[in-house]
């Protein structure tokens, strides 16, 4: 459910994004700028993390030819139904993974524990081949402590990697 959330979100955000790209400049500049959604403080309030990193993922689409993102929310695993969840999302990257991804298209992971997160990346793409995300672009939105070991894990794929300090 929360995945599907975090897709909404981001599709909506994109499709207002492509709209307002027939406008002339002038329009552009009147418009005021959208308001940055702040870095929630509870790691329970999925709606507001969820609108967070939505607005990260936004903003790193640079080079995405894909019509939209597959965007992975990892929960904290803190219950049980988080740990279920995130059982079922590596299994659904791994699938992802062991089919190959098209180039353009953009894999968003972000989640409220960076570790978690970190841990699902590595663990999904251990077995990746080596060149099959080829001009694909990973976005992983996490700590500045994770951000190697998920550039490792991902660097024999040939994918493009992004990082993004949450």
């Amino acid at each position: 459910m929360r995945k599907f959330a975090l897709i909404a979100a981001v599709a909506l955000a994109a499709a207002l994004t492509l709209s307002a790209c027939g406008k002339q400049e002038d329009d552009q500049q009147a418009a005021p700028k959208a308001q940055q959604v702040a870095k929630p403080t509870s790691p329970t309030d999925s709606k507001a993390w969820s609108a967070y990193l939505g607005q990260l993922v936004q903003n790193n689409m640079q080079g995405m030819t894909a019509s939209q993102p597959y965007a992975y929310m990892v929960t904290p695993g803190v219950t049980d139904e988080d740990k279920a969840q995130n059982d079922r999302q590596l299994q659904s990257v791994q699938d992802t993974v062991a089919r190959g991804v098209l180039p353009g298209n953009l894999l968003a992971f972000a989640g409220q524990d960076s570790s978690k997160t970190a841990d699902l990346i590595t663990a999904a793409f251990k077995d990746a081949k080596q060149g099959s995300f080829k001009d694909v672009i990973i976005l992983f939105i996490g700590d500045k402590a994770d951000e190697q070991r998920v550039a490792d894990t991902l660097k024999p794929t040939g994918a493009t990697f992004r990082f993004v300090a949450m």
